[in-house]
């Protein structure tokens, strides 16, 4: 079966948890080729196995390169493998809990890039019936999950205005990347898990030192990000995880390519760290579990 037939059929299975980003009716799959709406906007399944649903891609400096650097940082250096066991336990024991045995139990990764972070999340859940969902607006990002991962689906969308119906999903991730709580609320289930995942004061902080002479650059914090957070879903839980990891000078020129914190860099600074033998890599995040009540708070 070809990714695309594949692709088509997946999304066929859960097509209810779709709708038109351009004027929100409901969808359908025609022929196994193409996500149609009620007003016949039509939305084609890539041959790669994917759905574009953004008319217009905005330019982007998120490259093929950024994504295979980071893939290669998320799958070969597993720089991310204690986040990704964090994550999947809390979806198993959610699981345990959740009264969903007659419904398909969706998961979307909302700026999922490509698609590994889902992937190994989904992986260490140990559960086939899930239906992982790979959303970001960065189409090289979703083109290389779709060649990689067959199982969930993927998208490229606006977080904005996501192509996914009201109350469609009962997991929402949001690891690393910009949130839209007003779109989080709509597509999640009443009672269903956000769990959203932003870096540290310590986070990469050898990159950002080695990159940067200013010390705003250098230091960052999340205050903020964790009150707002707040301020839209009922905290449950909040892990703190910070633990450090040898790259080697190849894994070095990834972690560079990877992080759009190289764009304000300059030549001279990127060169001296990649030229390094190998450097111990402080990875440290919050991992923010919220429950959606239904309510706006």
């Amino acid at each position: 079966m070809s990714k695309k037939i594949n692709s088509a059929n997946r999304v066929s299975e859960l097509v209810l948890a779709f709708k038109c980003p351009l004027c929100d009716s409901k969808m359908r799959v025609v022929d196994l080729k193409s996500l149609v709406c009620m007003n016949n906007h039509t939305f084609d399944f890539a041959k790669q196995g994917y759905v574009n649903l953004v008319p217009h891609q905005p330019n982007s400096q998120y490259s093929k390169e950024l994504f295979e650097a980071r893939h290669n940082i998320i799958i070969e250096s597993q720089l991310y493998s204690m986040m990704h066991d964090t994550i999947s336990k809390l979806i198993k024991s959610h699981l345990d809990v959740s009264n969903v045995s007659n419904t398909p139990f969706v998961i979307v990764d909302l700026g999922c890039g490509e698609g590994s972070h889902l992937q190994k999340i989904l992986d260490g859940s140990e559960d086939n019936t899930l239906i992982g969902i790979g959303l970001d607006i960065a189409k090289e990002g979703i083109i290389q999950a779709a060649k990689r991962y067959e199982n969930p689906i993927w998208l490229v969308g606006d977080l904005a205005k996501s192509p996914l119906a009201d109350q469609s999903c009962h997991v929402i991730l949001n690891i690393l990347s910009p949130s839209n709580y007003k779109e989080f609320k709509r597509i999640i289930v009443k009672d269903g898990l956000v769990v959203k995942v932003v870096p540290r004061s310590n986070y990469l902080i050898q990159l950002r030192e080695a990159l940067f002479d200013n010390e705003e650059k250098k230091v960052y914090k999340n205050d903020k990000t964790v009150e707002l957070f707040k301020q839209h879903f009922n905290l449950i839980e909040h892990f703190n995880l910070c633990y450090t990891k040898k790259l080697n000078k190849e894994e070095l020129g990834n972690l560079v390519k990877m992080t759009p914190l190289a764009w304000s860099s300059d030549t001279e600074h990127i060169n001296q760290f990649i030229n390094m033998e190998s450097a111990d890599i402080t990875v440290d995040l919050d991992i923010l579990v919220g429950v959606n009540n239904g309510t706006d708070k």
